[in-house]
């Protein structure tokens, strides 16, 4: 097995207009599909020619509450924020020039050691950051553990430990691999068929 990227990251918006202004636009993502129907919009922006984001319009949603980028919090919880790779330090001004100039609050440029950053937040209030490597500094080439207390786990290496998880009792068969229709079908000019197992939204 192995993973290629991000296909999508898909996020929530109770503004498509405004979220079209700020990735397409502001900061240059191609709006590559689109799907919709009264109550739901699902949007893709190419973010590289492997990796995409989009956004799901669901009438209520509303802008996230403020929390800095890893900001500790306590309770239900799963996202803090997101960083965008980009090129060069050249990349990083001008990015924080354009968002700056669009009224978008944006930080100062961080060194990471490994990246520079740049951290801001989009129309919903996602907080975003946008990171150039550092040359010379390869995480993924050397792994480096600087926890001072790593987690037992962390403490066996960066590679995947086999035997870690119990192995499939059987594999699927080819005669039983079915793929059920999705609502993405309508971008290549087909209809979803309802299967049985009711509709497919993501």
């Amino acid at each position: 097995m192995r993973f290629t990227g991000v296909n999508h990251l898909a996020m929530a918006t109770g503004d498509m207009d405004a979220t079209i202004r700020y990735w397409r636009d502001l900061l240059g993502l191609r709006l590559v599909a689109g799907l919709g129907r009264p109550g739901y919009r699902h949007y893709f922006f190419e973010l590289t020619d492997r990796d995409m984001i989009a956004f799901f319009e669901w009438p209520g949603v509303e802008p996230g509450p403020d929390k800095d980028h890893g900001a500790p919090v306590r309770g239900p919880f799963t996202f803090d924020h997101v960083s965008f790779g980009v090129e060069g330090e050249d990349d990083l001004w001008e990015l924080r020039d354009r968002l700056d100039a669009a009224g978008f609050w944006v930080s100062e440029v961080v060194d990471h050691g490994f990246i520079h950053s740049l951290y801001s937040f989009d129309p919903n209030n996602i907080a975003v950051e946008f990171s150039a490597p550092v040359v010379g500094v390869d995480l993924r080439a050397n792994p480096v553990m600087a926890d001072r207390e790593p987690t037992a786990l962390a403490g066996q290496g960066a590679e995947p430990v086999p035997g870690a998880w119990p192995a499939p009792a059987r594999e699927t068969p080819p005669n039983e691999r079915r793929v059920h229709p999705g609502e993405g079908l309508l971008l290549i000019g087909r209809e979803p068929e309802d299967d049985g197992h009711g509709p497919r939204h993501v």
